[in-house]
């Protein structure tokens, strides 16, 4: 099983990443990443937010795999559950749960539901990432406890847990047991653990190099001819670029 690192964010800097969304964030961690932010991080199959009115959730992964069309799993550890809960109750929060469903691209069965969601809120639990499916919607969305699935289910199946605190594969993503993530109705990012103390301060400046340079340069063309809008985008752009990378040394390009 996966050890648990210790997060570098206090609770502070994690409510102040939830003020922007996923895309915002991805902005700032693009910049300071060495992986390919084309590749790595973030979901590459569609994702469904159910509770959007919740905004953008932050928190740490903990992980479990499920396989709800199988009736042998429950059978062959009566402790999954307790053991599982263990588990998650031992990890400090704010947590994600993040659920591989190996029964995938079918829905079988739901892990979440009302009674679920409602023991892991009680758990320091935030949401979830599932890509397998949800029910109980209306239940969930009382509890606070956010999700992002495949989609809806009727029943649960045979869903318990098969194992936990491991590598799991959602979405087209690798996720390790504790990664921060963030994530809203734009799908999510699990943030690699050397990222992490920087996060906070790069989507910051990108959020504010964007509201001085390129989104006045765009909003203040009312009454500008074609030639004069895009020279004043161009240099904008320019503006933009150059403070990207005296922030960071490299990137920054637009």
């Amino acid at each position: 099983m996966s050890q648990f690192p210790t997060p570098h964010l206090s609770h502070a800097d994690l409510l102040q990443l939830k003020r922007w969304n996923t895309p915002t964030i991805y902005n700032g961690w693009e910049q300071i990443t060495r992986h390919d932010a084309a590749a790595a991080g973030f979901n590459h199959e569609e994702t469904r937010d159910f509770m959007p009115q919740m905004g953008p959730m932050v928190g740490y992964a903990v992980t479990v795999v499920i396989e709800p069309s199988q009736p042998e799993h429950p059978r062959a550890n009566p402790q999954a559950w307790s053991q599982y809960r263990e588990y998650i109750a031992s990890v400090p929060g704010p947590k994600i749960v993040v659920v591989q469903d190996l029964d995938k691209p079918r829905v079988i069965g739901a892990f979440w539901g009302e009674v679920n969601s409602n023991i892991h809120r009680a758990l320091g639990c935030v949401g979830t990432i599932t890509d397998g499916g949800i029910r109980d919607l209306d239940e969930m969305t009382n509890a606070g406890f956010k999700a992002l699935a495949r989609r809806l289910c009727v029943g649960h199946a045979h869903s318990c847990p098969v194992r936990w605190n491991c590598e799991v594969h959602v979405f087209g993503q690798t996720i390790q047991p504790g990664q921060l993530i963030h994530g809203d109705k734009h799908g999510f990012l699990a943030v690699p653990p050397e990222d992490e103390a920087r996060l906070l301060d790069a989507a910051r400046f990108m959020d504010a190099n964007e509201c001085e340079t390129l989104i006045p340069a765009a909003r203040g063309a009312s009454g500008k001819s074609a030639t004069e809008i895009l020279e004043s985008i161009n240099e904008a752009g320019r503006r933009f670029g150059e403070a990207a990378r005296a922030k960071f040394g490299r990137k920054g390009e637009w």
